[in-house]
């Protein structure tokens, strides 16, 4: 589980680690807010459409070489956004590097669908996400920590190396999907499999909950550096301790879920974790208006990032329970849903003037909104698995 753990923080920590150095990359190319944004953009992206690949092509030939392979491309990636001579360089090399970091998130999770279901995968879940959310709590910490000593170009360096330790531990990953279980057919059943799972409500909702409430949690990692740093005045060291108590904040509502699971039930605590990533979201859009100060401004924003710990885990055990035939396609429809829809709306935080609260908070708001309509939609009997997907 901690390796699965590691595996699955690929996301965060491709985003997280250099937020600290986002400024000075936007002083050393010379481009604008918007511009630096696009090489988080671009890796959600790629995280998006990585995840299509990896995980169809896990449920027929097995879960371990598609992580091997993903793993050690992603390291070289790493290597060439530390050598990118200009931004729209490293928005392309960032969208390869998410390309090949999608092959441990998607996998994280069908290894976890391959061994377990019901009230048991949600507790691996939320075990996950509560790894993965390590992830946020340090990376912007040692980033912060990483820049006293080096620039931006020193962070990918660093997230190089960390491919290259995990690549050596994944040799030790076991094979969770035996021979005689992979799906045949190619593409045409990967096709099968993909309408089958989207023809159900719960899958659908499910899948779009995570999605939107994931949005606000990455409108606030894509656009927080420069409200918190050129907005609120905080400097390198003091973004990356908030970061780090809100991303703590992650890991204590995913261990909160994984007491709760049983008693209340996935669906009743994703739509807790909706409603009060809404409330928080509200809380920012009167603090933007109200011009309030950080004492205001930060309890707010906890709220809304710490309720994704309650969120992500449940809506993606809620997804999986629907995916008894086919664990990787259904695990990489997830993560395109949480990726790409993140990746279109967080953007428009960045069409308001640079360091400023409002578009952020209107865009996490509006996110949680549409998050929570779409949870109440997932069916109350959700999360039992339904029969097994056709071979």
């Amino acid at each position: 589980m901690v390796l699965l753990g590691a595996l699955s923080a690929f996301g965060p920590l491709s985003m997280d680690l250099y937020l600290p150095a986002l400024p000075s990359l936007e002083a050393e190319f010379g481009a604008g807010q918007g511009a630096v944004q696009l090489t988080l953009t671009s890796v959600a992206v790629g995280l998006a459409v990585g995840q299509l690949v990896a995980g169809p092509l896990s449920d027929r030939f097995g879960r371990k070489v598609p992580v091997l392979v993903g793993v050690g491309a992603y390291a070289l990636a790493s290597v060439l956004c530390a050598l990118a001579p200009s931004v729209w360089l490293l928005v392309g090399i960032r969208l390869l590097q998410g390309l090949a970091g999608a092959a441990g998130i998607v996998l994280a999770r069908a290894v976890v669908r391959d061994r377990t279901e019901g009230t048991e995968a949600a507790r691996a879940f939320a075990l996950l996400a509560s790894i993965g959310g390590a992830a946020p709590v340090l990376a912007p910490v040692l980033g912060g920590q990483l820049l006293r000593v080096t620039d931006w170009r020193g962070v990918f360096g660093v997230l190089a190396l960390i491919g290259l330790v995990l690549l050596v531990a994944a040799r030790w990953l076991p094979e969770t999907l035996p021979a005689e279980r992979r799906v045949r057919g190619g593409a045409r059943a990967t096709v099968r499999a993909t309408r089958e799972l989207v023809g159900r409500r719960a899958f659908r909702t499910a899948v779009l909950a995570q999605g939107l409430g994931f949005a606000a949690l990455f409108t606030y990692i894509s656009t927080s550096s420069f409200v918190l740093q050129t907005g609120y005045g905080l400097t390198p060291v003091q973004f990356s301790l908030v970061f780090a108590v809100n991303g703590a904040g992650i890991v204590a509502a995913g261990q909160l879920s994984r007491v709760l699971v049983a008693r209340l039930g996935p669906r009743t605590l994703l739509v807790g974790g909706l409603a009060a990533q809404v409330a928080g979201g509200v809380g920012l859009v009167v603090t933007a208006l109200a011009d309030g100060g950080l004492p205001v401004l930060l309890p707010v924003l906890f709220v809304v990032v710490a309720a994704t710990g309650l969120v992500l885990p449940n809506a993606t055990a809620l997804a999986m329970a629907d995916a008894a035939g086919a664990a990787g396609t259904a695990s990489a429809l997830v993560g395109v849903g949480q990726f790409a829809v993140a990746g279109a709306i967080a953007p428009l935080a960045g069409l308001g003037a640079a360091g400023a609260l409002l578009p952020m908070a209107a865009v996490m708001a509006g996110a949680s909104v549409l998050g929570l309509v779409a949870g109440l939609r997932v069916p109350r009997a959700a999360g039992t698995p339904p029969r097994p997907l056709p071979d």
